[in-house]
């Protein structure tokens, strides 16, 4: 069980050879029946050790959150900002624990927002009235997110957990979707507003992922751990906005034309899914298809078994896509320009050296 981040590493450290890693990577291919880089692989538990770990980790950091709020407010979040970074050096620096790892940059990173937000709980009516107003509200909003972006940096400089780049890209969105308002001056219930610019977001993150997947081609090392946080970060910022803007969110019943338009996007979703072989669209997107495809299944008169007749379709089809995902993205890269294929991640495994 290990990673191509593992992999690196040891080459790295001359543990092992260029020629002999490539070709371990070459026989777990073609044992597979994959090219590696199309196994989309990211590494979250490398034994049940990373479990018990993670939850001792979290027992802790609940208590000395619970004893920073009994002396101030502010200090809830601080302390489990300090003791993340703490538990870090040992368990992400030195034992490299994956699962670990996240739980505790999350934390870090949940910390820091914590403990800004816990100052204006205590001194926010002080300082800033009863009301501040939507413009001093979205800036404050923006200042939070925007210094929670420098500390997850900062921990990205030290540590280099994958999902960091992608915690601070959002930190980085949320600034960015604030200031925008503060200077509009839009009323916060502008949901339209909101989730246009959540969208235009979640197409830069989108295009930061793929900058970091065009970086490793081969998928083999740590670039590529970033850019799979990065999609999954991005999928429901694109996904979500999309169908929310076509009515899919804002009631029980769509009509069949908007049922139809969401399954169109899917499958553009999937195509899109194929070209960059990254399943994080596909699966942001579930909810909403598997919703459409049961109104448009009630609307035709399979009332009693719509849910279980989209369960089957759906089911059926996602399974057969895995199963042919090979062949079905060789067609969809092959339909492509050639400059733009030899952007997207490699279909091949790498070969050992000569």
């Amino acid at each position: 069980m290990y990673s191509e981040s593992d992999l690196q590493t040891a080459v790295d450290a001359r543990v092992l050879t260029p020629e002999a890693a490539a070709a371990f990577r070459s026989h777990i291919a073609s044992v597979r029946a994959a090219p590696g880089a199309d196994e989309e692989h990211f590494r979250l538990i490398t034994g049940f050790n990373d479990i018990f770990v993670s939850i001792a980790a979290v027992i802790l950091l609940v208590a000395v959150a619970w004893i920073g709020e009994s002396i101030y407010k502010a200090l809830a979040g601080a302390f489990v900002a300090a003791s993340a970074w703490f538990l870090a050096e040992y368990f992400t620096r030195k034992r490299r624990m994956a699962l670990p790892s996240i739980v505790l940059m999350l934390a870090f990173a949940g910390g820091v927002a914590a403990t800004m937000i816990g100052f204006l709980v205590e001194h926010g009516e002080a300082m800033l009235g009863n009301d501040p107003g939507e413009t001093v509200g979205a800036l404050l909003i923006g200042g939070i997110a925007l210094v929670t972006a420098g500390a997850t940096w900062l921990h990205w400089r030290r540590f280099m957990v994958p999902i960091t780049v992608a915690a601070g890209t959002a930190a980085l969105a949320a600034t960015a979707v604030a200031l925008i308002l503060s200077l509009t001056g839009v009323p916060r219930d502008s949901q339209t507003l909101v989730m246009a610019l959540v969208l235009v977001a979640g197409l830069g993150v989108f295009a930061l992922a793929m900058w970091w997947d065009r970086s490793d081609r081969v998928r083999q090392t740590r670039r590529s751990d970033v850019a799979f946080w990065l999609h999954l970060l991005a999928a429901p910022m694109i996904a979500h906005p999309i169908f929310f803007l076509l009515g899919v969110t804002q009631g029980d019943d769509i009509s069949s034309v908007a049922a139809v338009m969401v399954i169109g996007i899917y499958i553009a979703f999937g195509l899109v899914a194929l070209a960059i072989d990254r399943r994080a669209l596909l699966v942001s997107a579930l909810a909403y298809v598997l919703f459409a495809l049961t109104q448009l299944f009630q609307t035709f008169g399979a009332v009693e078994l719509n849910v279980a007749l989209t369960a089957f379709v759906i089911g059926s089809a996602l399974l057969l896509l895995s199963a042919f995902w090979q062949n079905a993205r060789a067609v969809v890269v092959g339909m492509l320009p050639a400059h733009l294929a030899d952007q997207l991640p490699a279909t091949i495994s790498p070969q050992p050296a000569s």
